[in-house]
Formats: structure tokens, C-alpha cells, sequence
């Protein structure tokens, strides 16, 4: 009986044993693949900002319709132009005076023109995809909305491009996931989606740590 003991003994240790091993090396395994993910959609998202950026420098809004966004980079130009001061007499000022006034004017030099895809993505046409989510079979693309805030009786564009951590992460163990979802760190992507923008807000960033990269303009 007490050999049988023994056995019984060691067989529950060995399995307690595999259980922790299998739930350590899970989770470094599931972190592993999430870093990586993070990454590939972060490079995504920063590439849709600029791009949203510049729609906004040069028609003064953003854009929600994906293809709209890559015709905008295929043709658009920006105007190169150069600010200088200078000093010319106040007209005005001099006559009520009567003495010669002066003032200081900043002029700006339009210089030419260049185009929006050259100056963001140069010879790659990355940006014809960047809606797609880069994880293989996720079969999946970022949401991208747009909208305005009104301040101080100011209307100002706003927009928001978003990945949920589940579609990222959708072959994953449940369990890992379900805990990911509900990070709050200062280390960590918090929320349940990787998120650029926001509709609630003025705010270009995005959310996640310094750690994937600057997240900021």
C-alpha cells in the first residue's frame, strides 16, 4: 500500500509539475506572439496617421473612406513655402503720428510643390494596404473613423484608427487573452484595441507604451 502511495504521490507531483510548466511556458510563448503582433499593427497605424496628417495639412479634414486616402497620396501635393520677417513704414501709424513708423511682417514664399507619396512613403506603395491588419489569416482591417469636436463654438476634425486586441491576437489561448484585454499598465497597451486618434478628443497619439516606439506625431 505504501509503495502504491508513493506512486500515486509522484504521478500527482509530475502532473503539477507539467500543468505549471505548460502555464509558465504558455504565457511567455502568447507574450512573445503578442509583442511581435503589437509591432507589425503599430507600423500600420503610424503609417495611416501620417497619411491622415496630411490629408488634414492640405484639405483641412481627415478622411474615413480607405480609398479616397490612397488617391489622396497618389496625387496630392504639398506647397512648399518659406517664412521671413521683414520691416516695412506703418501707413497708418505714420500718419497719425507724423513721423515714420515701422513695423515687423512676416512673409511667406510659396517655393513649389511635392508630392504627398514621395514625401511619406518615397518609392513604396506600402500604403496601398496599410488598412489591412498584417497578422496572417486575421482576414481582418483597421476601423477608421472620422468626426468633429466643437470648441469654443470651433469646429475641429478629429479621427480614430483602431485594431481590437481580439483580432489580433484571435488564435490565442482565451484565457491569456482575456487577461490582456483588461491591461493597466504603464508598460502596456490598456484597453481591449490598439488605438491612433480619437473622437472625443484632440489627440493624434496613440496608445500604446514607448517601449513599440515613439507614439506621437
Amino acid at each position: 500500500m505504501k509503495i502504491v502511495l508513493q506512486i500515486v504521490l509522484w504521478v500527482i507531483i509530475g502532473v503539477l509539475s507539467y500543468l505549471l510548466f505548460n502555464a509558465i511556458y504558455g504565457e511567455v510563448k502568447f507574450n512573445e506572439i503578442k509583442e511581435k503582433r503589437y509591432k507589425m499593427a503599430i507600423e500600420n497605424l503610424r503609417d495611416l496617421r501620417i497619411s491622415q496628417l496630411a490629408h488634414k495639412t492640405v484639405t483641412g479634414k481627415y478622411e474615413a473612406d480607405f480609398d479616397k486616402l490612397v488617391r489622396f497620396i497618389d496625387t496630392a501635393e504639398f506647397t512648399l513655402t518659406q517664412r521671413r520677417d521683414s520691416i516695412v513704414r506703418d501707413e497708418e501709424q505714420s500718419k497719425a503720428f507724423g513721423v515714420d513708423v515701422n513695423k515687423e511682417i512676416t512673409i511667406i514664399d510659396t517655393l513649389g510643390t511635392k508630392s504627398v507619396k514621395d514625401s511619406l512613403f518615397g518609392s513604396s506603395d506600402r500604403y496601398k494596404t496599410m488598412i489591412n491588419v498584417p497578422i496572417k489569416d486575421a482576414n481582418a482591417k483597421f476601423e477608421m473613423k472620422t468626426g468633429t469636436i466643437t470648441k469654443s463654438n470651433i469646429e475641429f476634425p478629429v479621427f480614430e484608427i483602431k485594431v481590437l486586441k481580439e483580432t489580433l491576437l484571435f488564435d490565442q489561448p482565451r484565457d491569456f487573452l482575456t487577461k490582456e484585454k483588461q491591461v493597466v499598465s504603464v508598460d502596456g497597451v490598456n484597453g481591449d484595441a490598439l488605438t491612433v486618434g480619437s473622437l472625443i478628443k484632440i489627440d493624434t497619439n496613440g496608445n500604446w507604451p514607448k517601449s513599440y516606439g515613439a507614439n506621437d506625431e
